[in-house]
Order: structure tokens, then C-alpha cells, then sequence
């Protein structure tokens, strides 16, 4: 046999791999690889072709994967002209030279459907021409240890990738709940199941919020009939961690994340209303004579707790300080992310974690469309205690100028601090504008300017404030038009668009954003 002449006689030669630089054979299934053999010496020995000692041609299917990953790779890297999306993809199909891959076909236009649909679901993977950088030792930087100086405008593609990653989270916490709102009060907390869009990160806690408005006696009769809306405790979120190895080392450190959702239940709309301000405890005195105080309804379902559940505030504290015990020694960091009410809620607990340990890992909290929280004083507490925030907010988006006085608060005299609808943002601002969109109508209504889609898709298409509307924005439009259907402008909503979407064509897939 071959196998055992090639041990008993080591130096007779198996294969001929050896030749000169240039000159590889040219391969019917790839014709087009010697002209780019001889651009440069091909990095992977099994690029050249293998012959056994009878003659016989045997070629790889890797090393045709291996030029084809090369090609797409090339095509996706940036250089001096910048090429659109559309003439990088068409140098790509004729650097391919389609014709000769699937021998037997003479031309590309007659490829089977089948092997268009597999060519053209491999070309439409942003993830694989668009990786997630290494963030090494900048990630306190993307974290905001210096607020994000020099990273919003114009806006890091990093930071991008991370603002729309932590908002993909938030969005979890919305399906949660709403794919089973009821809350069992006399059963307590019971496990769920959340899919996470980060398959890297495990939930490790369910989070409840409860309320302390009183309804009228009239309606706890037809309680039943309006179900969970009515609720006083329902599910509002969740506590992750980062559990994937090769994740923590790009990251440069294990990520925990507590994700918090918006309003959703007729409770938690009335704890919205309630702008009156109210002191929180603390063992310092307030700055330039300003007590912290934030908003009632906030501190309510923040601090409230039911029959069978601990309050909000109870269940984050000790779940981090759990993870913080059990992952001592290791390099940590905790982000609090939320959309609207959550945003709120994120900020009131950022605020209580920064002291709830000894020696407590650097904290950030990602808000989208978040209302104001509390007033000045509140404000310079959040900053003396160390917790970094970055507000995404859409300039044409109402929620983020409430409660208090509708302006911006820089415009507000000193002299009014005190008074209780006197209220103040906290934090750096990334601002976006849905009117920058070229799929959204300028007109669009106040849900779509708050709406967290619209949110992650106006960050995603971000790249400066005197810079239009980024043309390779990777954020779904088939997301958009679910969302937001009737917002989106009429030329986007054909027939044909619709048809594409539903069949799962000439749509970009939902995924990260991706590089500028």
C-alpha cells in the first residue's frame, strides 16, 4: 500500500507541492486564480495545486473557500475612492467570474435559482466583512471613563456597534414581556425564558417593578376583563453576564448587564404622571445647597414591593452584589441600559449600585429617550459617585424634554432649583434626528420619534451632526417597516418592497452595525 511504502521509505516523494511563485496551476473550478496568484505569493500552502504519484489532479474545496473569503474580504476593505456598497459588491461578483465555478455553465445568468439564492444569501452577511473590533485596553474609554470626549461627533464606529448592541438588549427585555405580560402575585417571581440577542451573555435575573398607585373600587370589578394592564407588579427586565471567553477578550473585561424596558402597563403610565419631586436619602449634604430629588412615580416603582416580590431597587442590589463576590478578582464593568421609563429606572439604579459594595467595578448606563430623573442636586450626586451616562436622544423626541419645565434645564436660573418641577439631565448627550433619515417621513408622529427601533436605526445610519445619513447603515429596514410602517416614506412601502421583505430579499439582514 501507499501508506506503508511512505513509512518504509521516507524519502520517496508523495506529492509535488514545490513551485516557483506565480505559477500555481490554474483550476477549472476557479480559473480566475492564476492572475491573482501572481498579484502575490498566496499565504496558504494548500493554495497551490496537489498531485498524487499516479497523475492524478485532487483539488481543495477549502483553498476555493479560502479565495473566495480572500475576494470578499478585498472587496470590503476601505480605501481613497470609498465605492458604494453597490460597486463593491459588483467588483466582488466579477472578480468571482461566476460562469466557471459550477462547471457546465456557460454563462452566470444561467446558474440555477439555487445556487443564486446561495450565492447571494453568502454576499448578503455583513458580520463576515464587518467584524466586531478588538477593544482591548480602550474599553474604559468606550465605557465613558472621559464621558466619551472625542467619540460622539463624529461618532466612533465602536461606539456605534456598542450604543446599538446595548439597545438590542432593551429590546429583549420588550419581547419578554410582552410574550407573557401576566404577573402572578400570589405565585411570586417565576423563572422566563429571554432571548438574548448576544448569545455570549447568560440572564442570571428576572426583575419586577411594582406600583403604589391606588385605583378607584370600581376597578378592581372588571379587573379581570383588563387583565395585566391593571397589574400592580409586572416583569420589567433582566440581569446578564457575559460568559463567552473569546467575548470577554474582546470586550477586555466580563460585562454585566442589567437591560430594563419602557412603559407598557396603565399603572406604570400613571407613575409617569406623577412629576412631583421627592428627597432620596443620603448621608451627604446637597451640592451648592440642593438636596437630590427626583420624580415620584420613578422612586415609586424603583423602591415599591409586592406581596410575594422584593422591590426593584432590593432585587438589582443583591443580584449584583452576588455576581460581584462571585467574579472577584476578575476584571468586571456593569452597564445599565433602558428605553424611556426603563432609561429612568437604569439611572436610579446606576446610581444606588455605585455604593452598594466596597469596591465596585466602573459603572455606564446606555438611556434611550430617557425623561429627566431628578433635579441638579440629583444630578451632581450621580457624577460624584463615579457612574458615567450616555443619553441617545432624538432631537424631534418629547419624552426626553420631561417632567419640568419643557426647555433645555442650562437655560434655568439657579434660583429655581428648589422649586419641584425644576429638573435636570445628567450625563453626555448623543443626539440624532429622525429627519436625517432617508426612509422615515420628516413628519413622523411622537411614537415613531420615541420608538427604540427608530432609535437604533437613526444610530446606526449617525456619522456626524454636519454629515448626512450613512449609506452602508446595517439596521434592518424589514425592522423598520414592522415598527414603524406607516412612518416610513411612501417609496418604501411599494408593493415590491413588501414583497421582498416577506420572501427575504434585496433586505439587509438584522445585524450589528457596521463600519463607516
Amino acid at each position: 500500500m501507499q501508506i506503508g511504502s511512505m513509512i518504509t521509505a521516507p524519502t520517496q516523494p508523495t506529492f509535488r507541492i514545490r513551485r516557483a511563485p506565480g505559477t500555481c496551476r490554474v483550476s477549472p473550478l476557479n480559473p480566475s486564480r492564476k492572475a491573482f496568484a501572481s498579484a502575490q505569493t498566496l499565504r496558504n500552502p494548500a493554495d497551490c495545486t496537489l498531485f498524487d504519484p499516479e497523475g492524478r489532479r485532487s483539488e481543495s474545496t477549502r483553498t476555493h473557500i479560502f479565495n473566495i473569503v480572500r475576494l470578499l474580504q478585498k472587496s470590503c476593505q476601505k480605501d481613497t475612492a470609498k465605492p458604494t456598497p453597490e460597486n463593491r459588491w459588483k467588483s466582488a461578483l466579477d472578480g468571482l467570474n461566476l460562469a466557471g465555478i459550477w462547471p457546465g455553465s456557460k454563462k452566470a445568468e444561467q446558474m440555477s435559482p439555487r445556487h443564486l439564492n446561495n450565492l447571494q444569501r453568502l454576499l448578503s452577511r455583513p458580520p463576515d466583512c464587518s467584524p466586531r473590533n478588538h477593544l482591548g485596553n480602550r474599553w474604559v474609554e468606550y465605557h465613558g471613563c472621559n464621558d466619551w470626549a472625542g467619540l460622539l461627533d463624529p461618532l466612533d464606529e465602536n461606539l456605534r456597534r456598542e450604543v446599538v448592541r446595548y439597545g438590542e438588549f432593551v429590546q429583549a427585555a420588550y419581547h419578554g414581556f410582552h410574550s407573557n405580560p401576566a404577573t402572578s402575585v400570589a405565585d411570586g417571581p417565576v423563572a422566563r425564558h429571554i432571548v438574548l440577542p448576544d448569545k455570549s451573555y447568560r440572564v442570571t435575573k428576572s426583575l419586577y417593578a411594582t406600583s403604589s398607585v391606588g385605583l378607584p373600587g370600581w376597578v378592581d370589578d372588571v379587573a379581570p376583563q383588563l387583565g395585566w394592564m391593571t397589574q400592580r407588579s409586572s416583569w420589567i427586565g433582566y440581569v446578564a453576564v457575559c460568559e463567552n471567553e473569546r467575548e470577554i477578550a474582546r470586550m477586555g473585561r466580563r460585562d454585566i448587564v442589567i437591560s430594563l424596558r419602557g412603559t407598557a402597563t396603565c399603572l406604570e403610565w400613571a407613575e409617569n404622571l406623577r412629576a412631583g419631586q421627592v428627597g432620596i436619602p443620603t448621608d451627604e449634604e446637597g451640592s451648592n445647597g440642593v438636596d437630590p430629588k427626583v420624580e415620584c412615580g420613578f422612586w415609586s416603582l424603583y423602591k415599591s414591593g409586592g406581596p410575594q416580590l422584593a422591590s426593584l431597587s432590593e432585587m438589582i442590589v443583591e443580584e449584583i452584589q452576588r455576581l460581584l463576590e462571585h467574579y472577584k478578582g476578575e476584571p468586571l464593568s456593569i452597564t445599565v441600559t433602558g428605553h424611556s421609563l426603563g432609561a429612568a429606572l437604569a439611572l436610579l439604579a446606576a446610581d444606588e449600585i455605585s455604593t452598594c459594595a466596597a469596591q465596585v467595578p466602573p459603572i455606564a448606563v446606555f438611556s434611550f429617550g430617557g425623561p429627566r430623573v431628578g433635579n441638579r442636586g440629583f444630578a451632581n450626586r450621580v457624577k460624584r459617585n463615579g457612574v458615567k451616562v450616555l443619553r441617545i436622544v432624538n432631537s424631534q423626541d418629547l419624552i426626553t424634554r420631561v417632567p419640568g419645565m419643557f426647555g433645555s434645564e442650562d437655560d434655568q436660573p439657579n434660583v429655581l432649583d428648589d422649586m419641584p418641577w425644576a429638573y435636570s439631565h445628567v450625563g453626555s448627550e448623543l443626539k440624532v434626528d429622525s429627519r436625517s433619515s432617508p426612509y422615515l417621513k420628516p413628519n413622523a408622529d411622537v411614537a415613531c420619534c420615541h420608538d427604540l427601533e427608530a432609535y437604533l436605526h437613526l444610530v446606526d445610519g449617525f456619522l456626524a451632526s454636519n454629515c448626512p445619513f450613512r449609506a452602508n447603515a446595517k439596521r434592518s429596514l424589514e425592522r423598520l417597516l414592522h415598527e414603524q410602517g406607516s412612518n416610513v416614506k411612501k417609496l418604501y412601502t411599494s408593493n415590491d418592497l413588501t414583497l421582498n421583505v416577506e420572501r427575504g430579499v434585496n433586505v439587509t439582514p438584522n445585524c450589528l452595525a457596521s463600519p463607516s
